[in-house]
């Protein structure tokens, strides 16, 4: 019995970690523009489970050891040098949710995983608001990044709700072309 709880916990852990990268503009901007080559969508996949296996091979981590595992992926598998203040953000959400974990909190990692994944919702809707709000042009980038935004193959708008409201903290993530040595930069729009 003990063993089902311990797997279903892990399972939730994996989910949640699948949440956090789906939720990520710049890890999703390097794959919709393929930065990490013909296989970003493979790439991203396996950053998953390399990540889950990161955490239960090193139980206790500090949380810019976990900033830097991230960053060095990202930077190794995606040519992306993320400074648009996001990976501590994400770091810290996979740190809390595999806390959690550890502590076999299963009501409080649910929780957390399906706050993420109504935030993604939310975020969702806030993007397609901007793209109505936009010309043509800007609105097919955005529409782009909304439609391969999937979990387990299901589109994002099959798994929310009715979409909420706007709010100001959601803000649409732009990708910015700038390239210094051989490096694209991916930053927050003002």
């Amino acid at each position: 019995m003990m063993a089902d709880a311990r797997g279903d916990s892990q399972a939730l852990f994996a989910a949640g970690i699948r949440a956090a990268l789906e939720t990520w503009p710049a890890l999703q901007i390097a794959v919709e523009n393929s930065f990490g080559g013909v296989h970003s969508k493979e790439k991203a996949v396996w950053l998953e489970h390399a990540i889950e296996e990161y955490f239960f091979r090193n139980a206790d981590l500090e949380l810019d050891e976990v900033e830097d595992f991230i960053e060095e992926l990202m930077t190794n598998e995606f040519d992306t040098i993320v400074e648009d203040g996001s990976l501590p953000q994400v770091s810290q959400q996979l740190q809390t949710m595999f806390h959690y974990f550890q502590k076999g909190d299963s009501a409080s990692l649910e929780d957390m995983v399906s706050h993420i994944i109504q935030r993604k919702c939310r975020v969702r809707a806030a993007t397609l608001k901007t793209a109505k709000d936009t010309n043509e042009e800007e609105e097919d980038s955005v529409e782009e990044m909304e439609v391969t935004a999937t979990s387990n193959g299901v589109t994002t708008s099959e798994m929310c709700s009715q979409p909420e409201s706007s709010r100001p903290e959601f803000q649409t993530i732009k990708e910015e072309d700038i390239v210094e040595d051989g490096w694209t930069i991916v930053r927050r729009k003002k």
